[in-house]
C-alpha cells in the first residue's frame, strides 16, 4: 500500500513539474544501504540513486575521517523531505551506513619517513638502523583521501649532540589545493643489531643458544664490530661478562680444546709413522693453536698443534719431504740377510724428541747394519 502510494505521488510530481524537471525524475529515486564519501558533507546524490538535479544538495555532515556512521531510514527521509526530495524507494533498508574515506599514516610510516629524511646525513647510516622517538606520543594520522602525494621532507634540522630532530613534511593532493603540511620533532639515534648475554658468563663457559639474545642497541654503546648471534654460539668469551652486555667480535674466541696443566695425548706424526705418548699442556689453546707441551717420559718441552680436545699433534721436520728409500740406507745388506731387530723404546724416545732431518728419521726406523773390516795382516 505504501509503495503504491509513493509511486503515485512520484508520477503526479512528474506530471506537475516542467518538462526538464520531469526528465530528471523519470527513474524512481532509490535509497542506498551503504555509501562512501570523501568530502566533509553528505549530499543527496550520495544517499540515493537517480537524485536528478537535487544530487548536489548537502544534507548531512560526514563522519570523522576513516570512520563509519549509521542513519536510520526515518531520519534520512525526514531530511530529504525538508530538501523537497520525496517519493524515495527504501525497500527493506532499515538504516544507512555512511563511511568517510581517508588516508591513514600509521605511526610506523611516520617513523620511516623521519628515518629516510636523516639517512646518510648528519653522520647517520642506513635508515633501517635509525630509531625514532617523537616528542609526543603520535597515533595514526588520518588525512583527507585527496592527499595522495608522497610524504616529502621540505626542511630538516638535526643536532648530533642531543640527538634531536625537527622535520617539516608536505603532501600534495588531488584537489590542486595547497599541499598539506606536517611537522614532527623528537630524538633519533642510530642502532645496531647485536647479540646480548641473557645471563652472567664465565671465561670457560661455552655460549649456548639460551645464553644469547638479539637486541638493538645504540651504536655508541657498541665499540668495534658487533657480533651476530650465529657467530657467538659455541664460542668462549675472552673474559667473564655480565647479563645484558652486548657482545663484540673482539670479545669471543674459539673454545679451548686444551687447558693449561691438563694431561694430554701427544701424537708424533711423520709419513709412515704414528706414535702417541702422554704429556702435560703448558698453555691453554683452541683448535689450530700452537702451544708448548711437556713430554712426561723424556721431560722435554715440545711445540705442537691442538687438533682435538686433550690432543696435541707434533709434526716431524720431514713432513713435507719424501722419505728416502729404505734400500739406500741398507745398501750393505745382502739379499738373504735379515735386518737387525728394531729397538722400539729407543725409537719412541727419539721420535718424540722431534728428529731434525729425514736421515735421522729413516735411521731411527731401520738401524744401519755396521760393516767391520778385518784387520790387515802384518807381514
Amino acid at each position: 500500500m505504501i509503495r503504491t502510494t509513493l509511486a503515485t505521488i512520484s508520477a503526479l510530481l512528474a506530471l506537475a513539474l516542467p518538462a526538464r524537471a520531469a526528465d530528471d525524475f523519470i527513474a524512481t529515486p532509490t535509497l542506498r544501504a551503504s555509501i562512501t564519501v570523501t568530502s566533509d558533507v553528505v549530499r543527496v546524490g550520495d544517499l540515493i540513486d537517480n537524485a536528478g538535479s537535487a544530487a548536489l544538495i548537502p544534507v548531512y555532515r560526514s563522519p570523522d575521517l576513516g570512520t563509519t556512521g549509521a542513519l536510520s531510514v526515518a531520519q534520512v527521509l525526514s531530511v530529504l523531505r525538508a530538501k523537497q526530495v520525496i517519493g524515495v524507494m527504501t525497500g527493506d533498508i532499515k538504516e544507512v551506513q555512511v563511511t568517510r574515506l581517508a588516508r591513514t599514516l600509521a605511526n610506523k610510516d611516520l617513523e620511516n619517513a623521519v628515518a629516510s629524511a636523516l639517512e646518510h646525513r648528519f653522520g647517520f647510516g642506513s635508515a633501517a638502523n635509525i630509531t625514532v622517538t617523537f616528542d609526543r606520543g603520535i597515533a595514526d594520522i588520518r588525512l583527507d583521501a585527496s592527499n595522495t602525494g608522497a610524504l616529502l621532507p621540505v626542511a630538516t634540522r638535526y643536532d648530533a649532540r642531543s640527538g634531536r630532530f625537527d622535520i617539516a613534511f608536505e603532501i600534495n593532493n588531488d584537489n590542486n589545493q595547497a599541499a598539506t603540511k606536517l611537522r614532527f620533532s623528537g630524538t633519533a639515534i642510530e642502532t645496531v643489531e647485536v647479540a646480548v648475554l641473557t645471563r652472567d658468563i664465565d671465561r670457560a663457559d661455552l655460549l649456548k643458544s639460551s645464553d644469547v639474545a638479539v637486541e638493538r642497541r645504540p651504536k655508541a654503546e657498541v665499540t668495534g664490530e658487533a657480533a651476530s648471534r650465529d657467530r657467538t654460539l659455541g664460542m668462549q668469551l675472552r673474559r667473564p661478562m655480565r647479563a645484558g652486555t652486548p657482545i663484540r667480535v673482539a670479545d669471543i674466541v674459539k673454545p679451548d680444546f686444551v687447558q693449561r696443566d691438563q694431561s694430554v695425548t701427544v701424537i708424533y706424526q711423520v709419513p709412515g709413522i704414528y706414535l702417541t705418548t702422554r704429556g702435560k699442556a703448558l698453555e691453554s689453546g683452541a683448535e689450530g693453536d700452537t702451544i708448548s707441551v711437556l713430554n712426561l717420559q723424556t721431560k722435554r718441552t715440545l711445540s705442537g698443534t691442538v687438533t682435538a680436545r686433550g690432543q696435541i699433534t707434533v709434526q716431524g721436520a720431514s713432513q713435507s719431504a719424501p722419505m728416502p728409500a729404505a734400500v739406500e740406507q741398507t745398501s750393505s745388506l745382502k739379499r738373504d740377510e735379515a735386518p737387525a731387530p728394531i729397538d722400539t723404546a729407543a725409537l719412541v724416545r727419539n721420535l718424540v724428541q722431534a728428529p731434525a732431518s729425514a736421515a735421522q728419521i729413516a735411521q731411527a726406523q731401520i738401524p744401519q747394519v755396521r760393516v767391520s773390516q778385518a784387520p790387515a795382516k802384518s807381514e
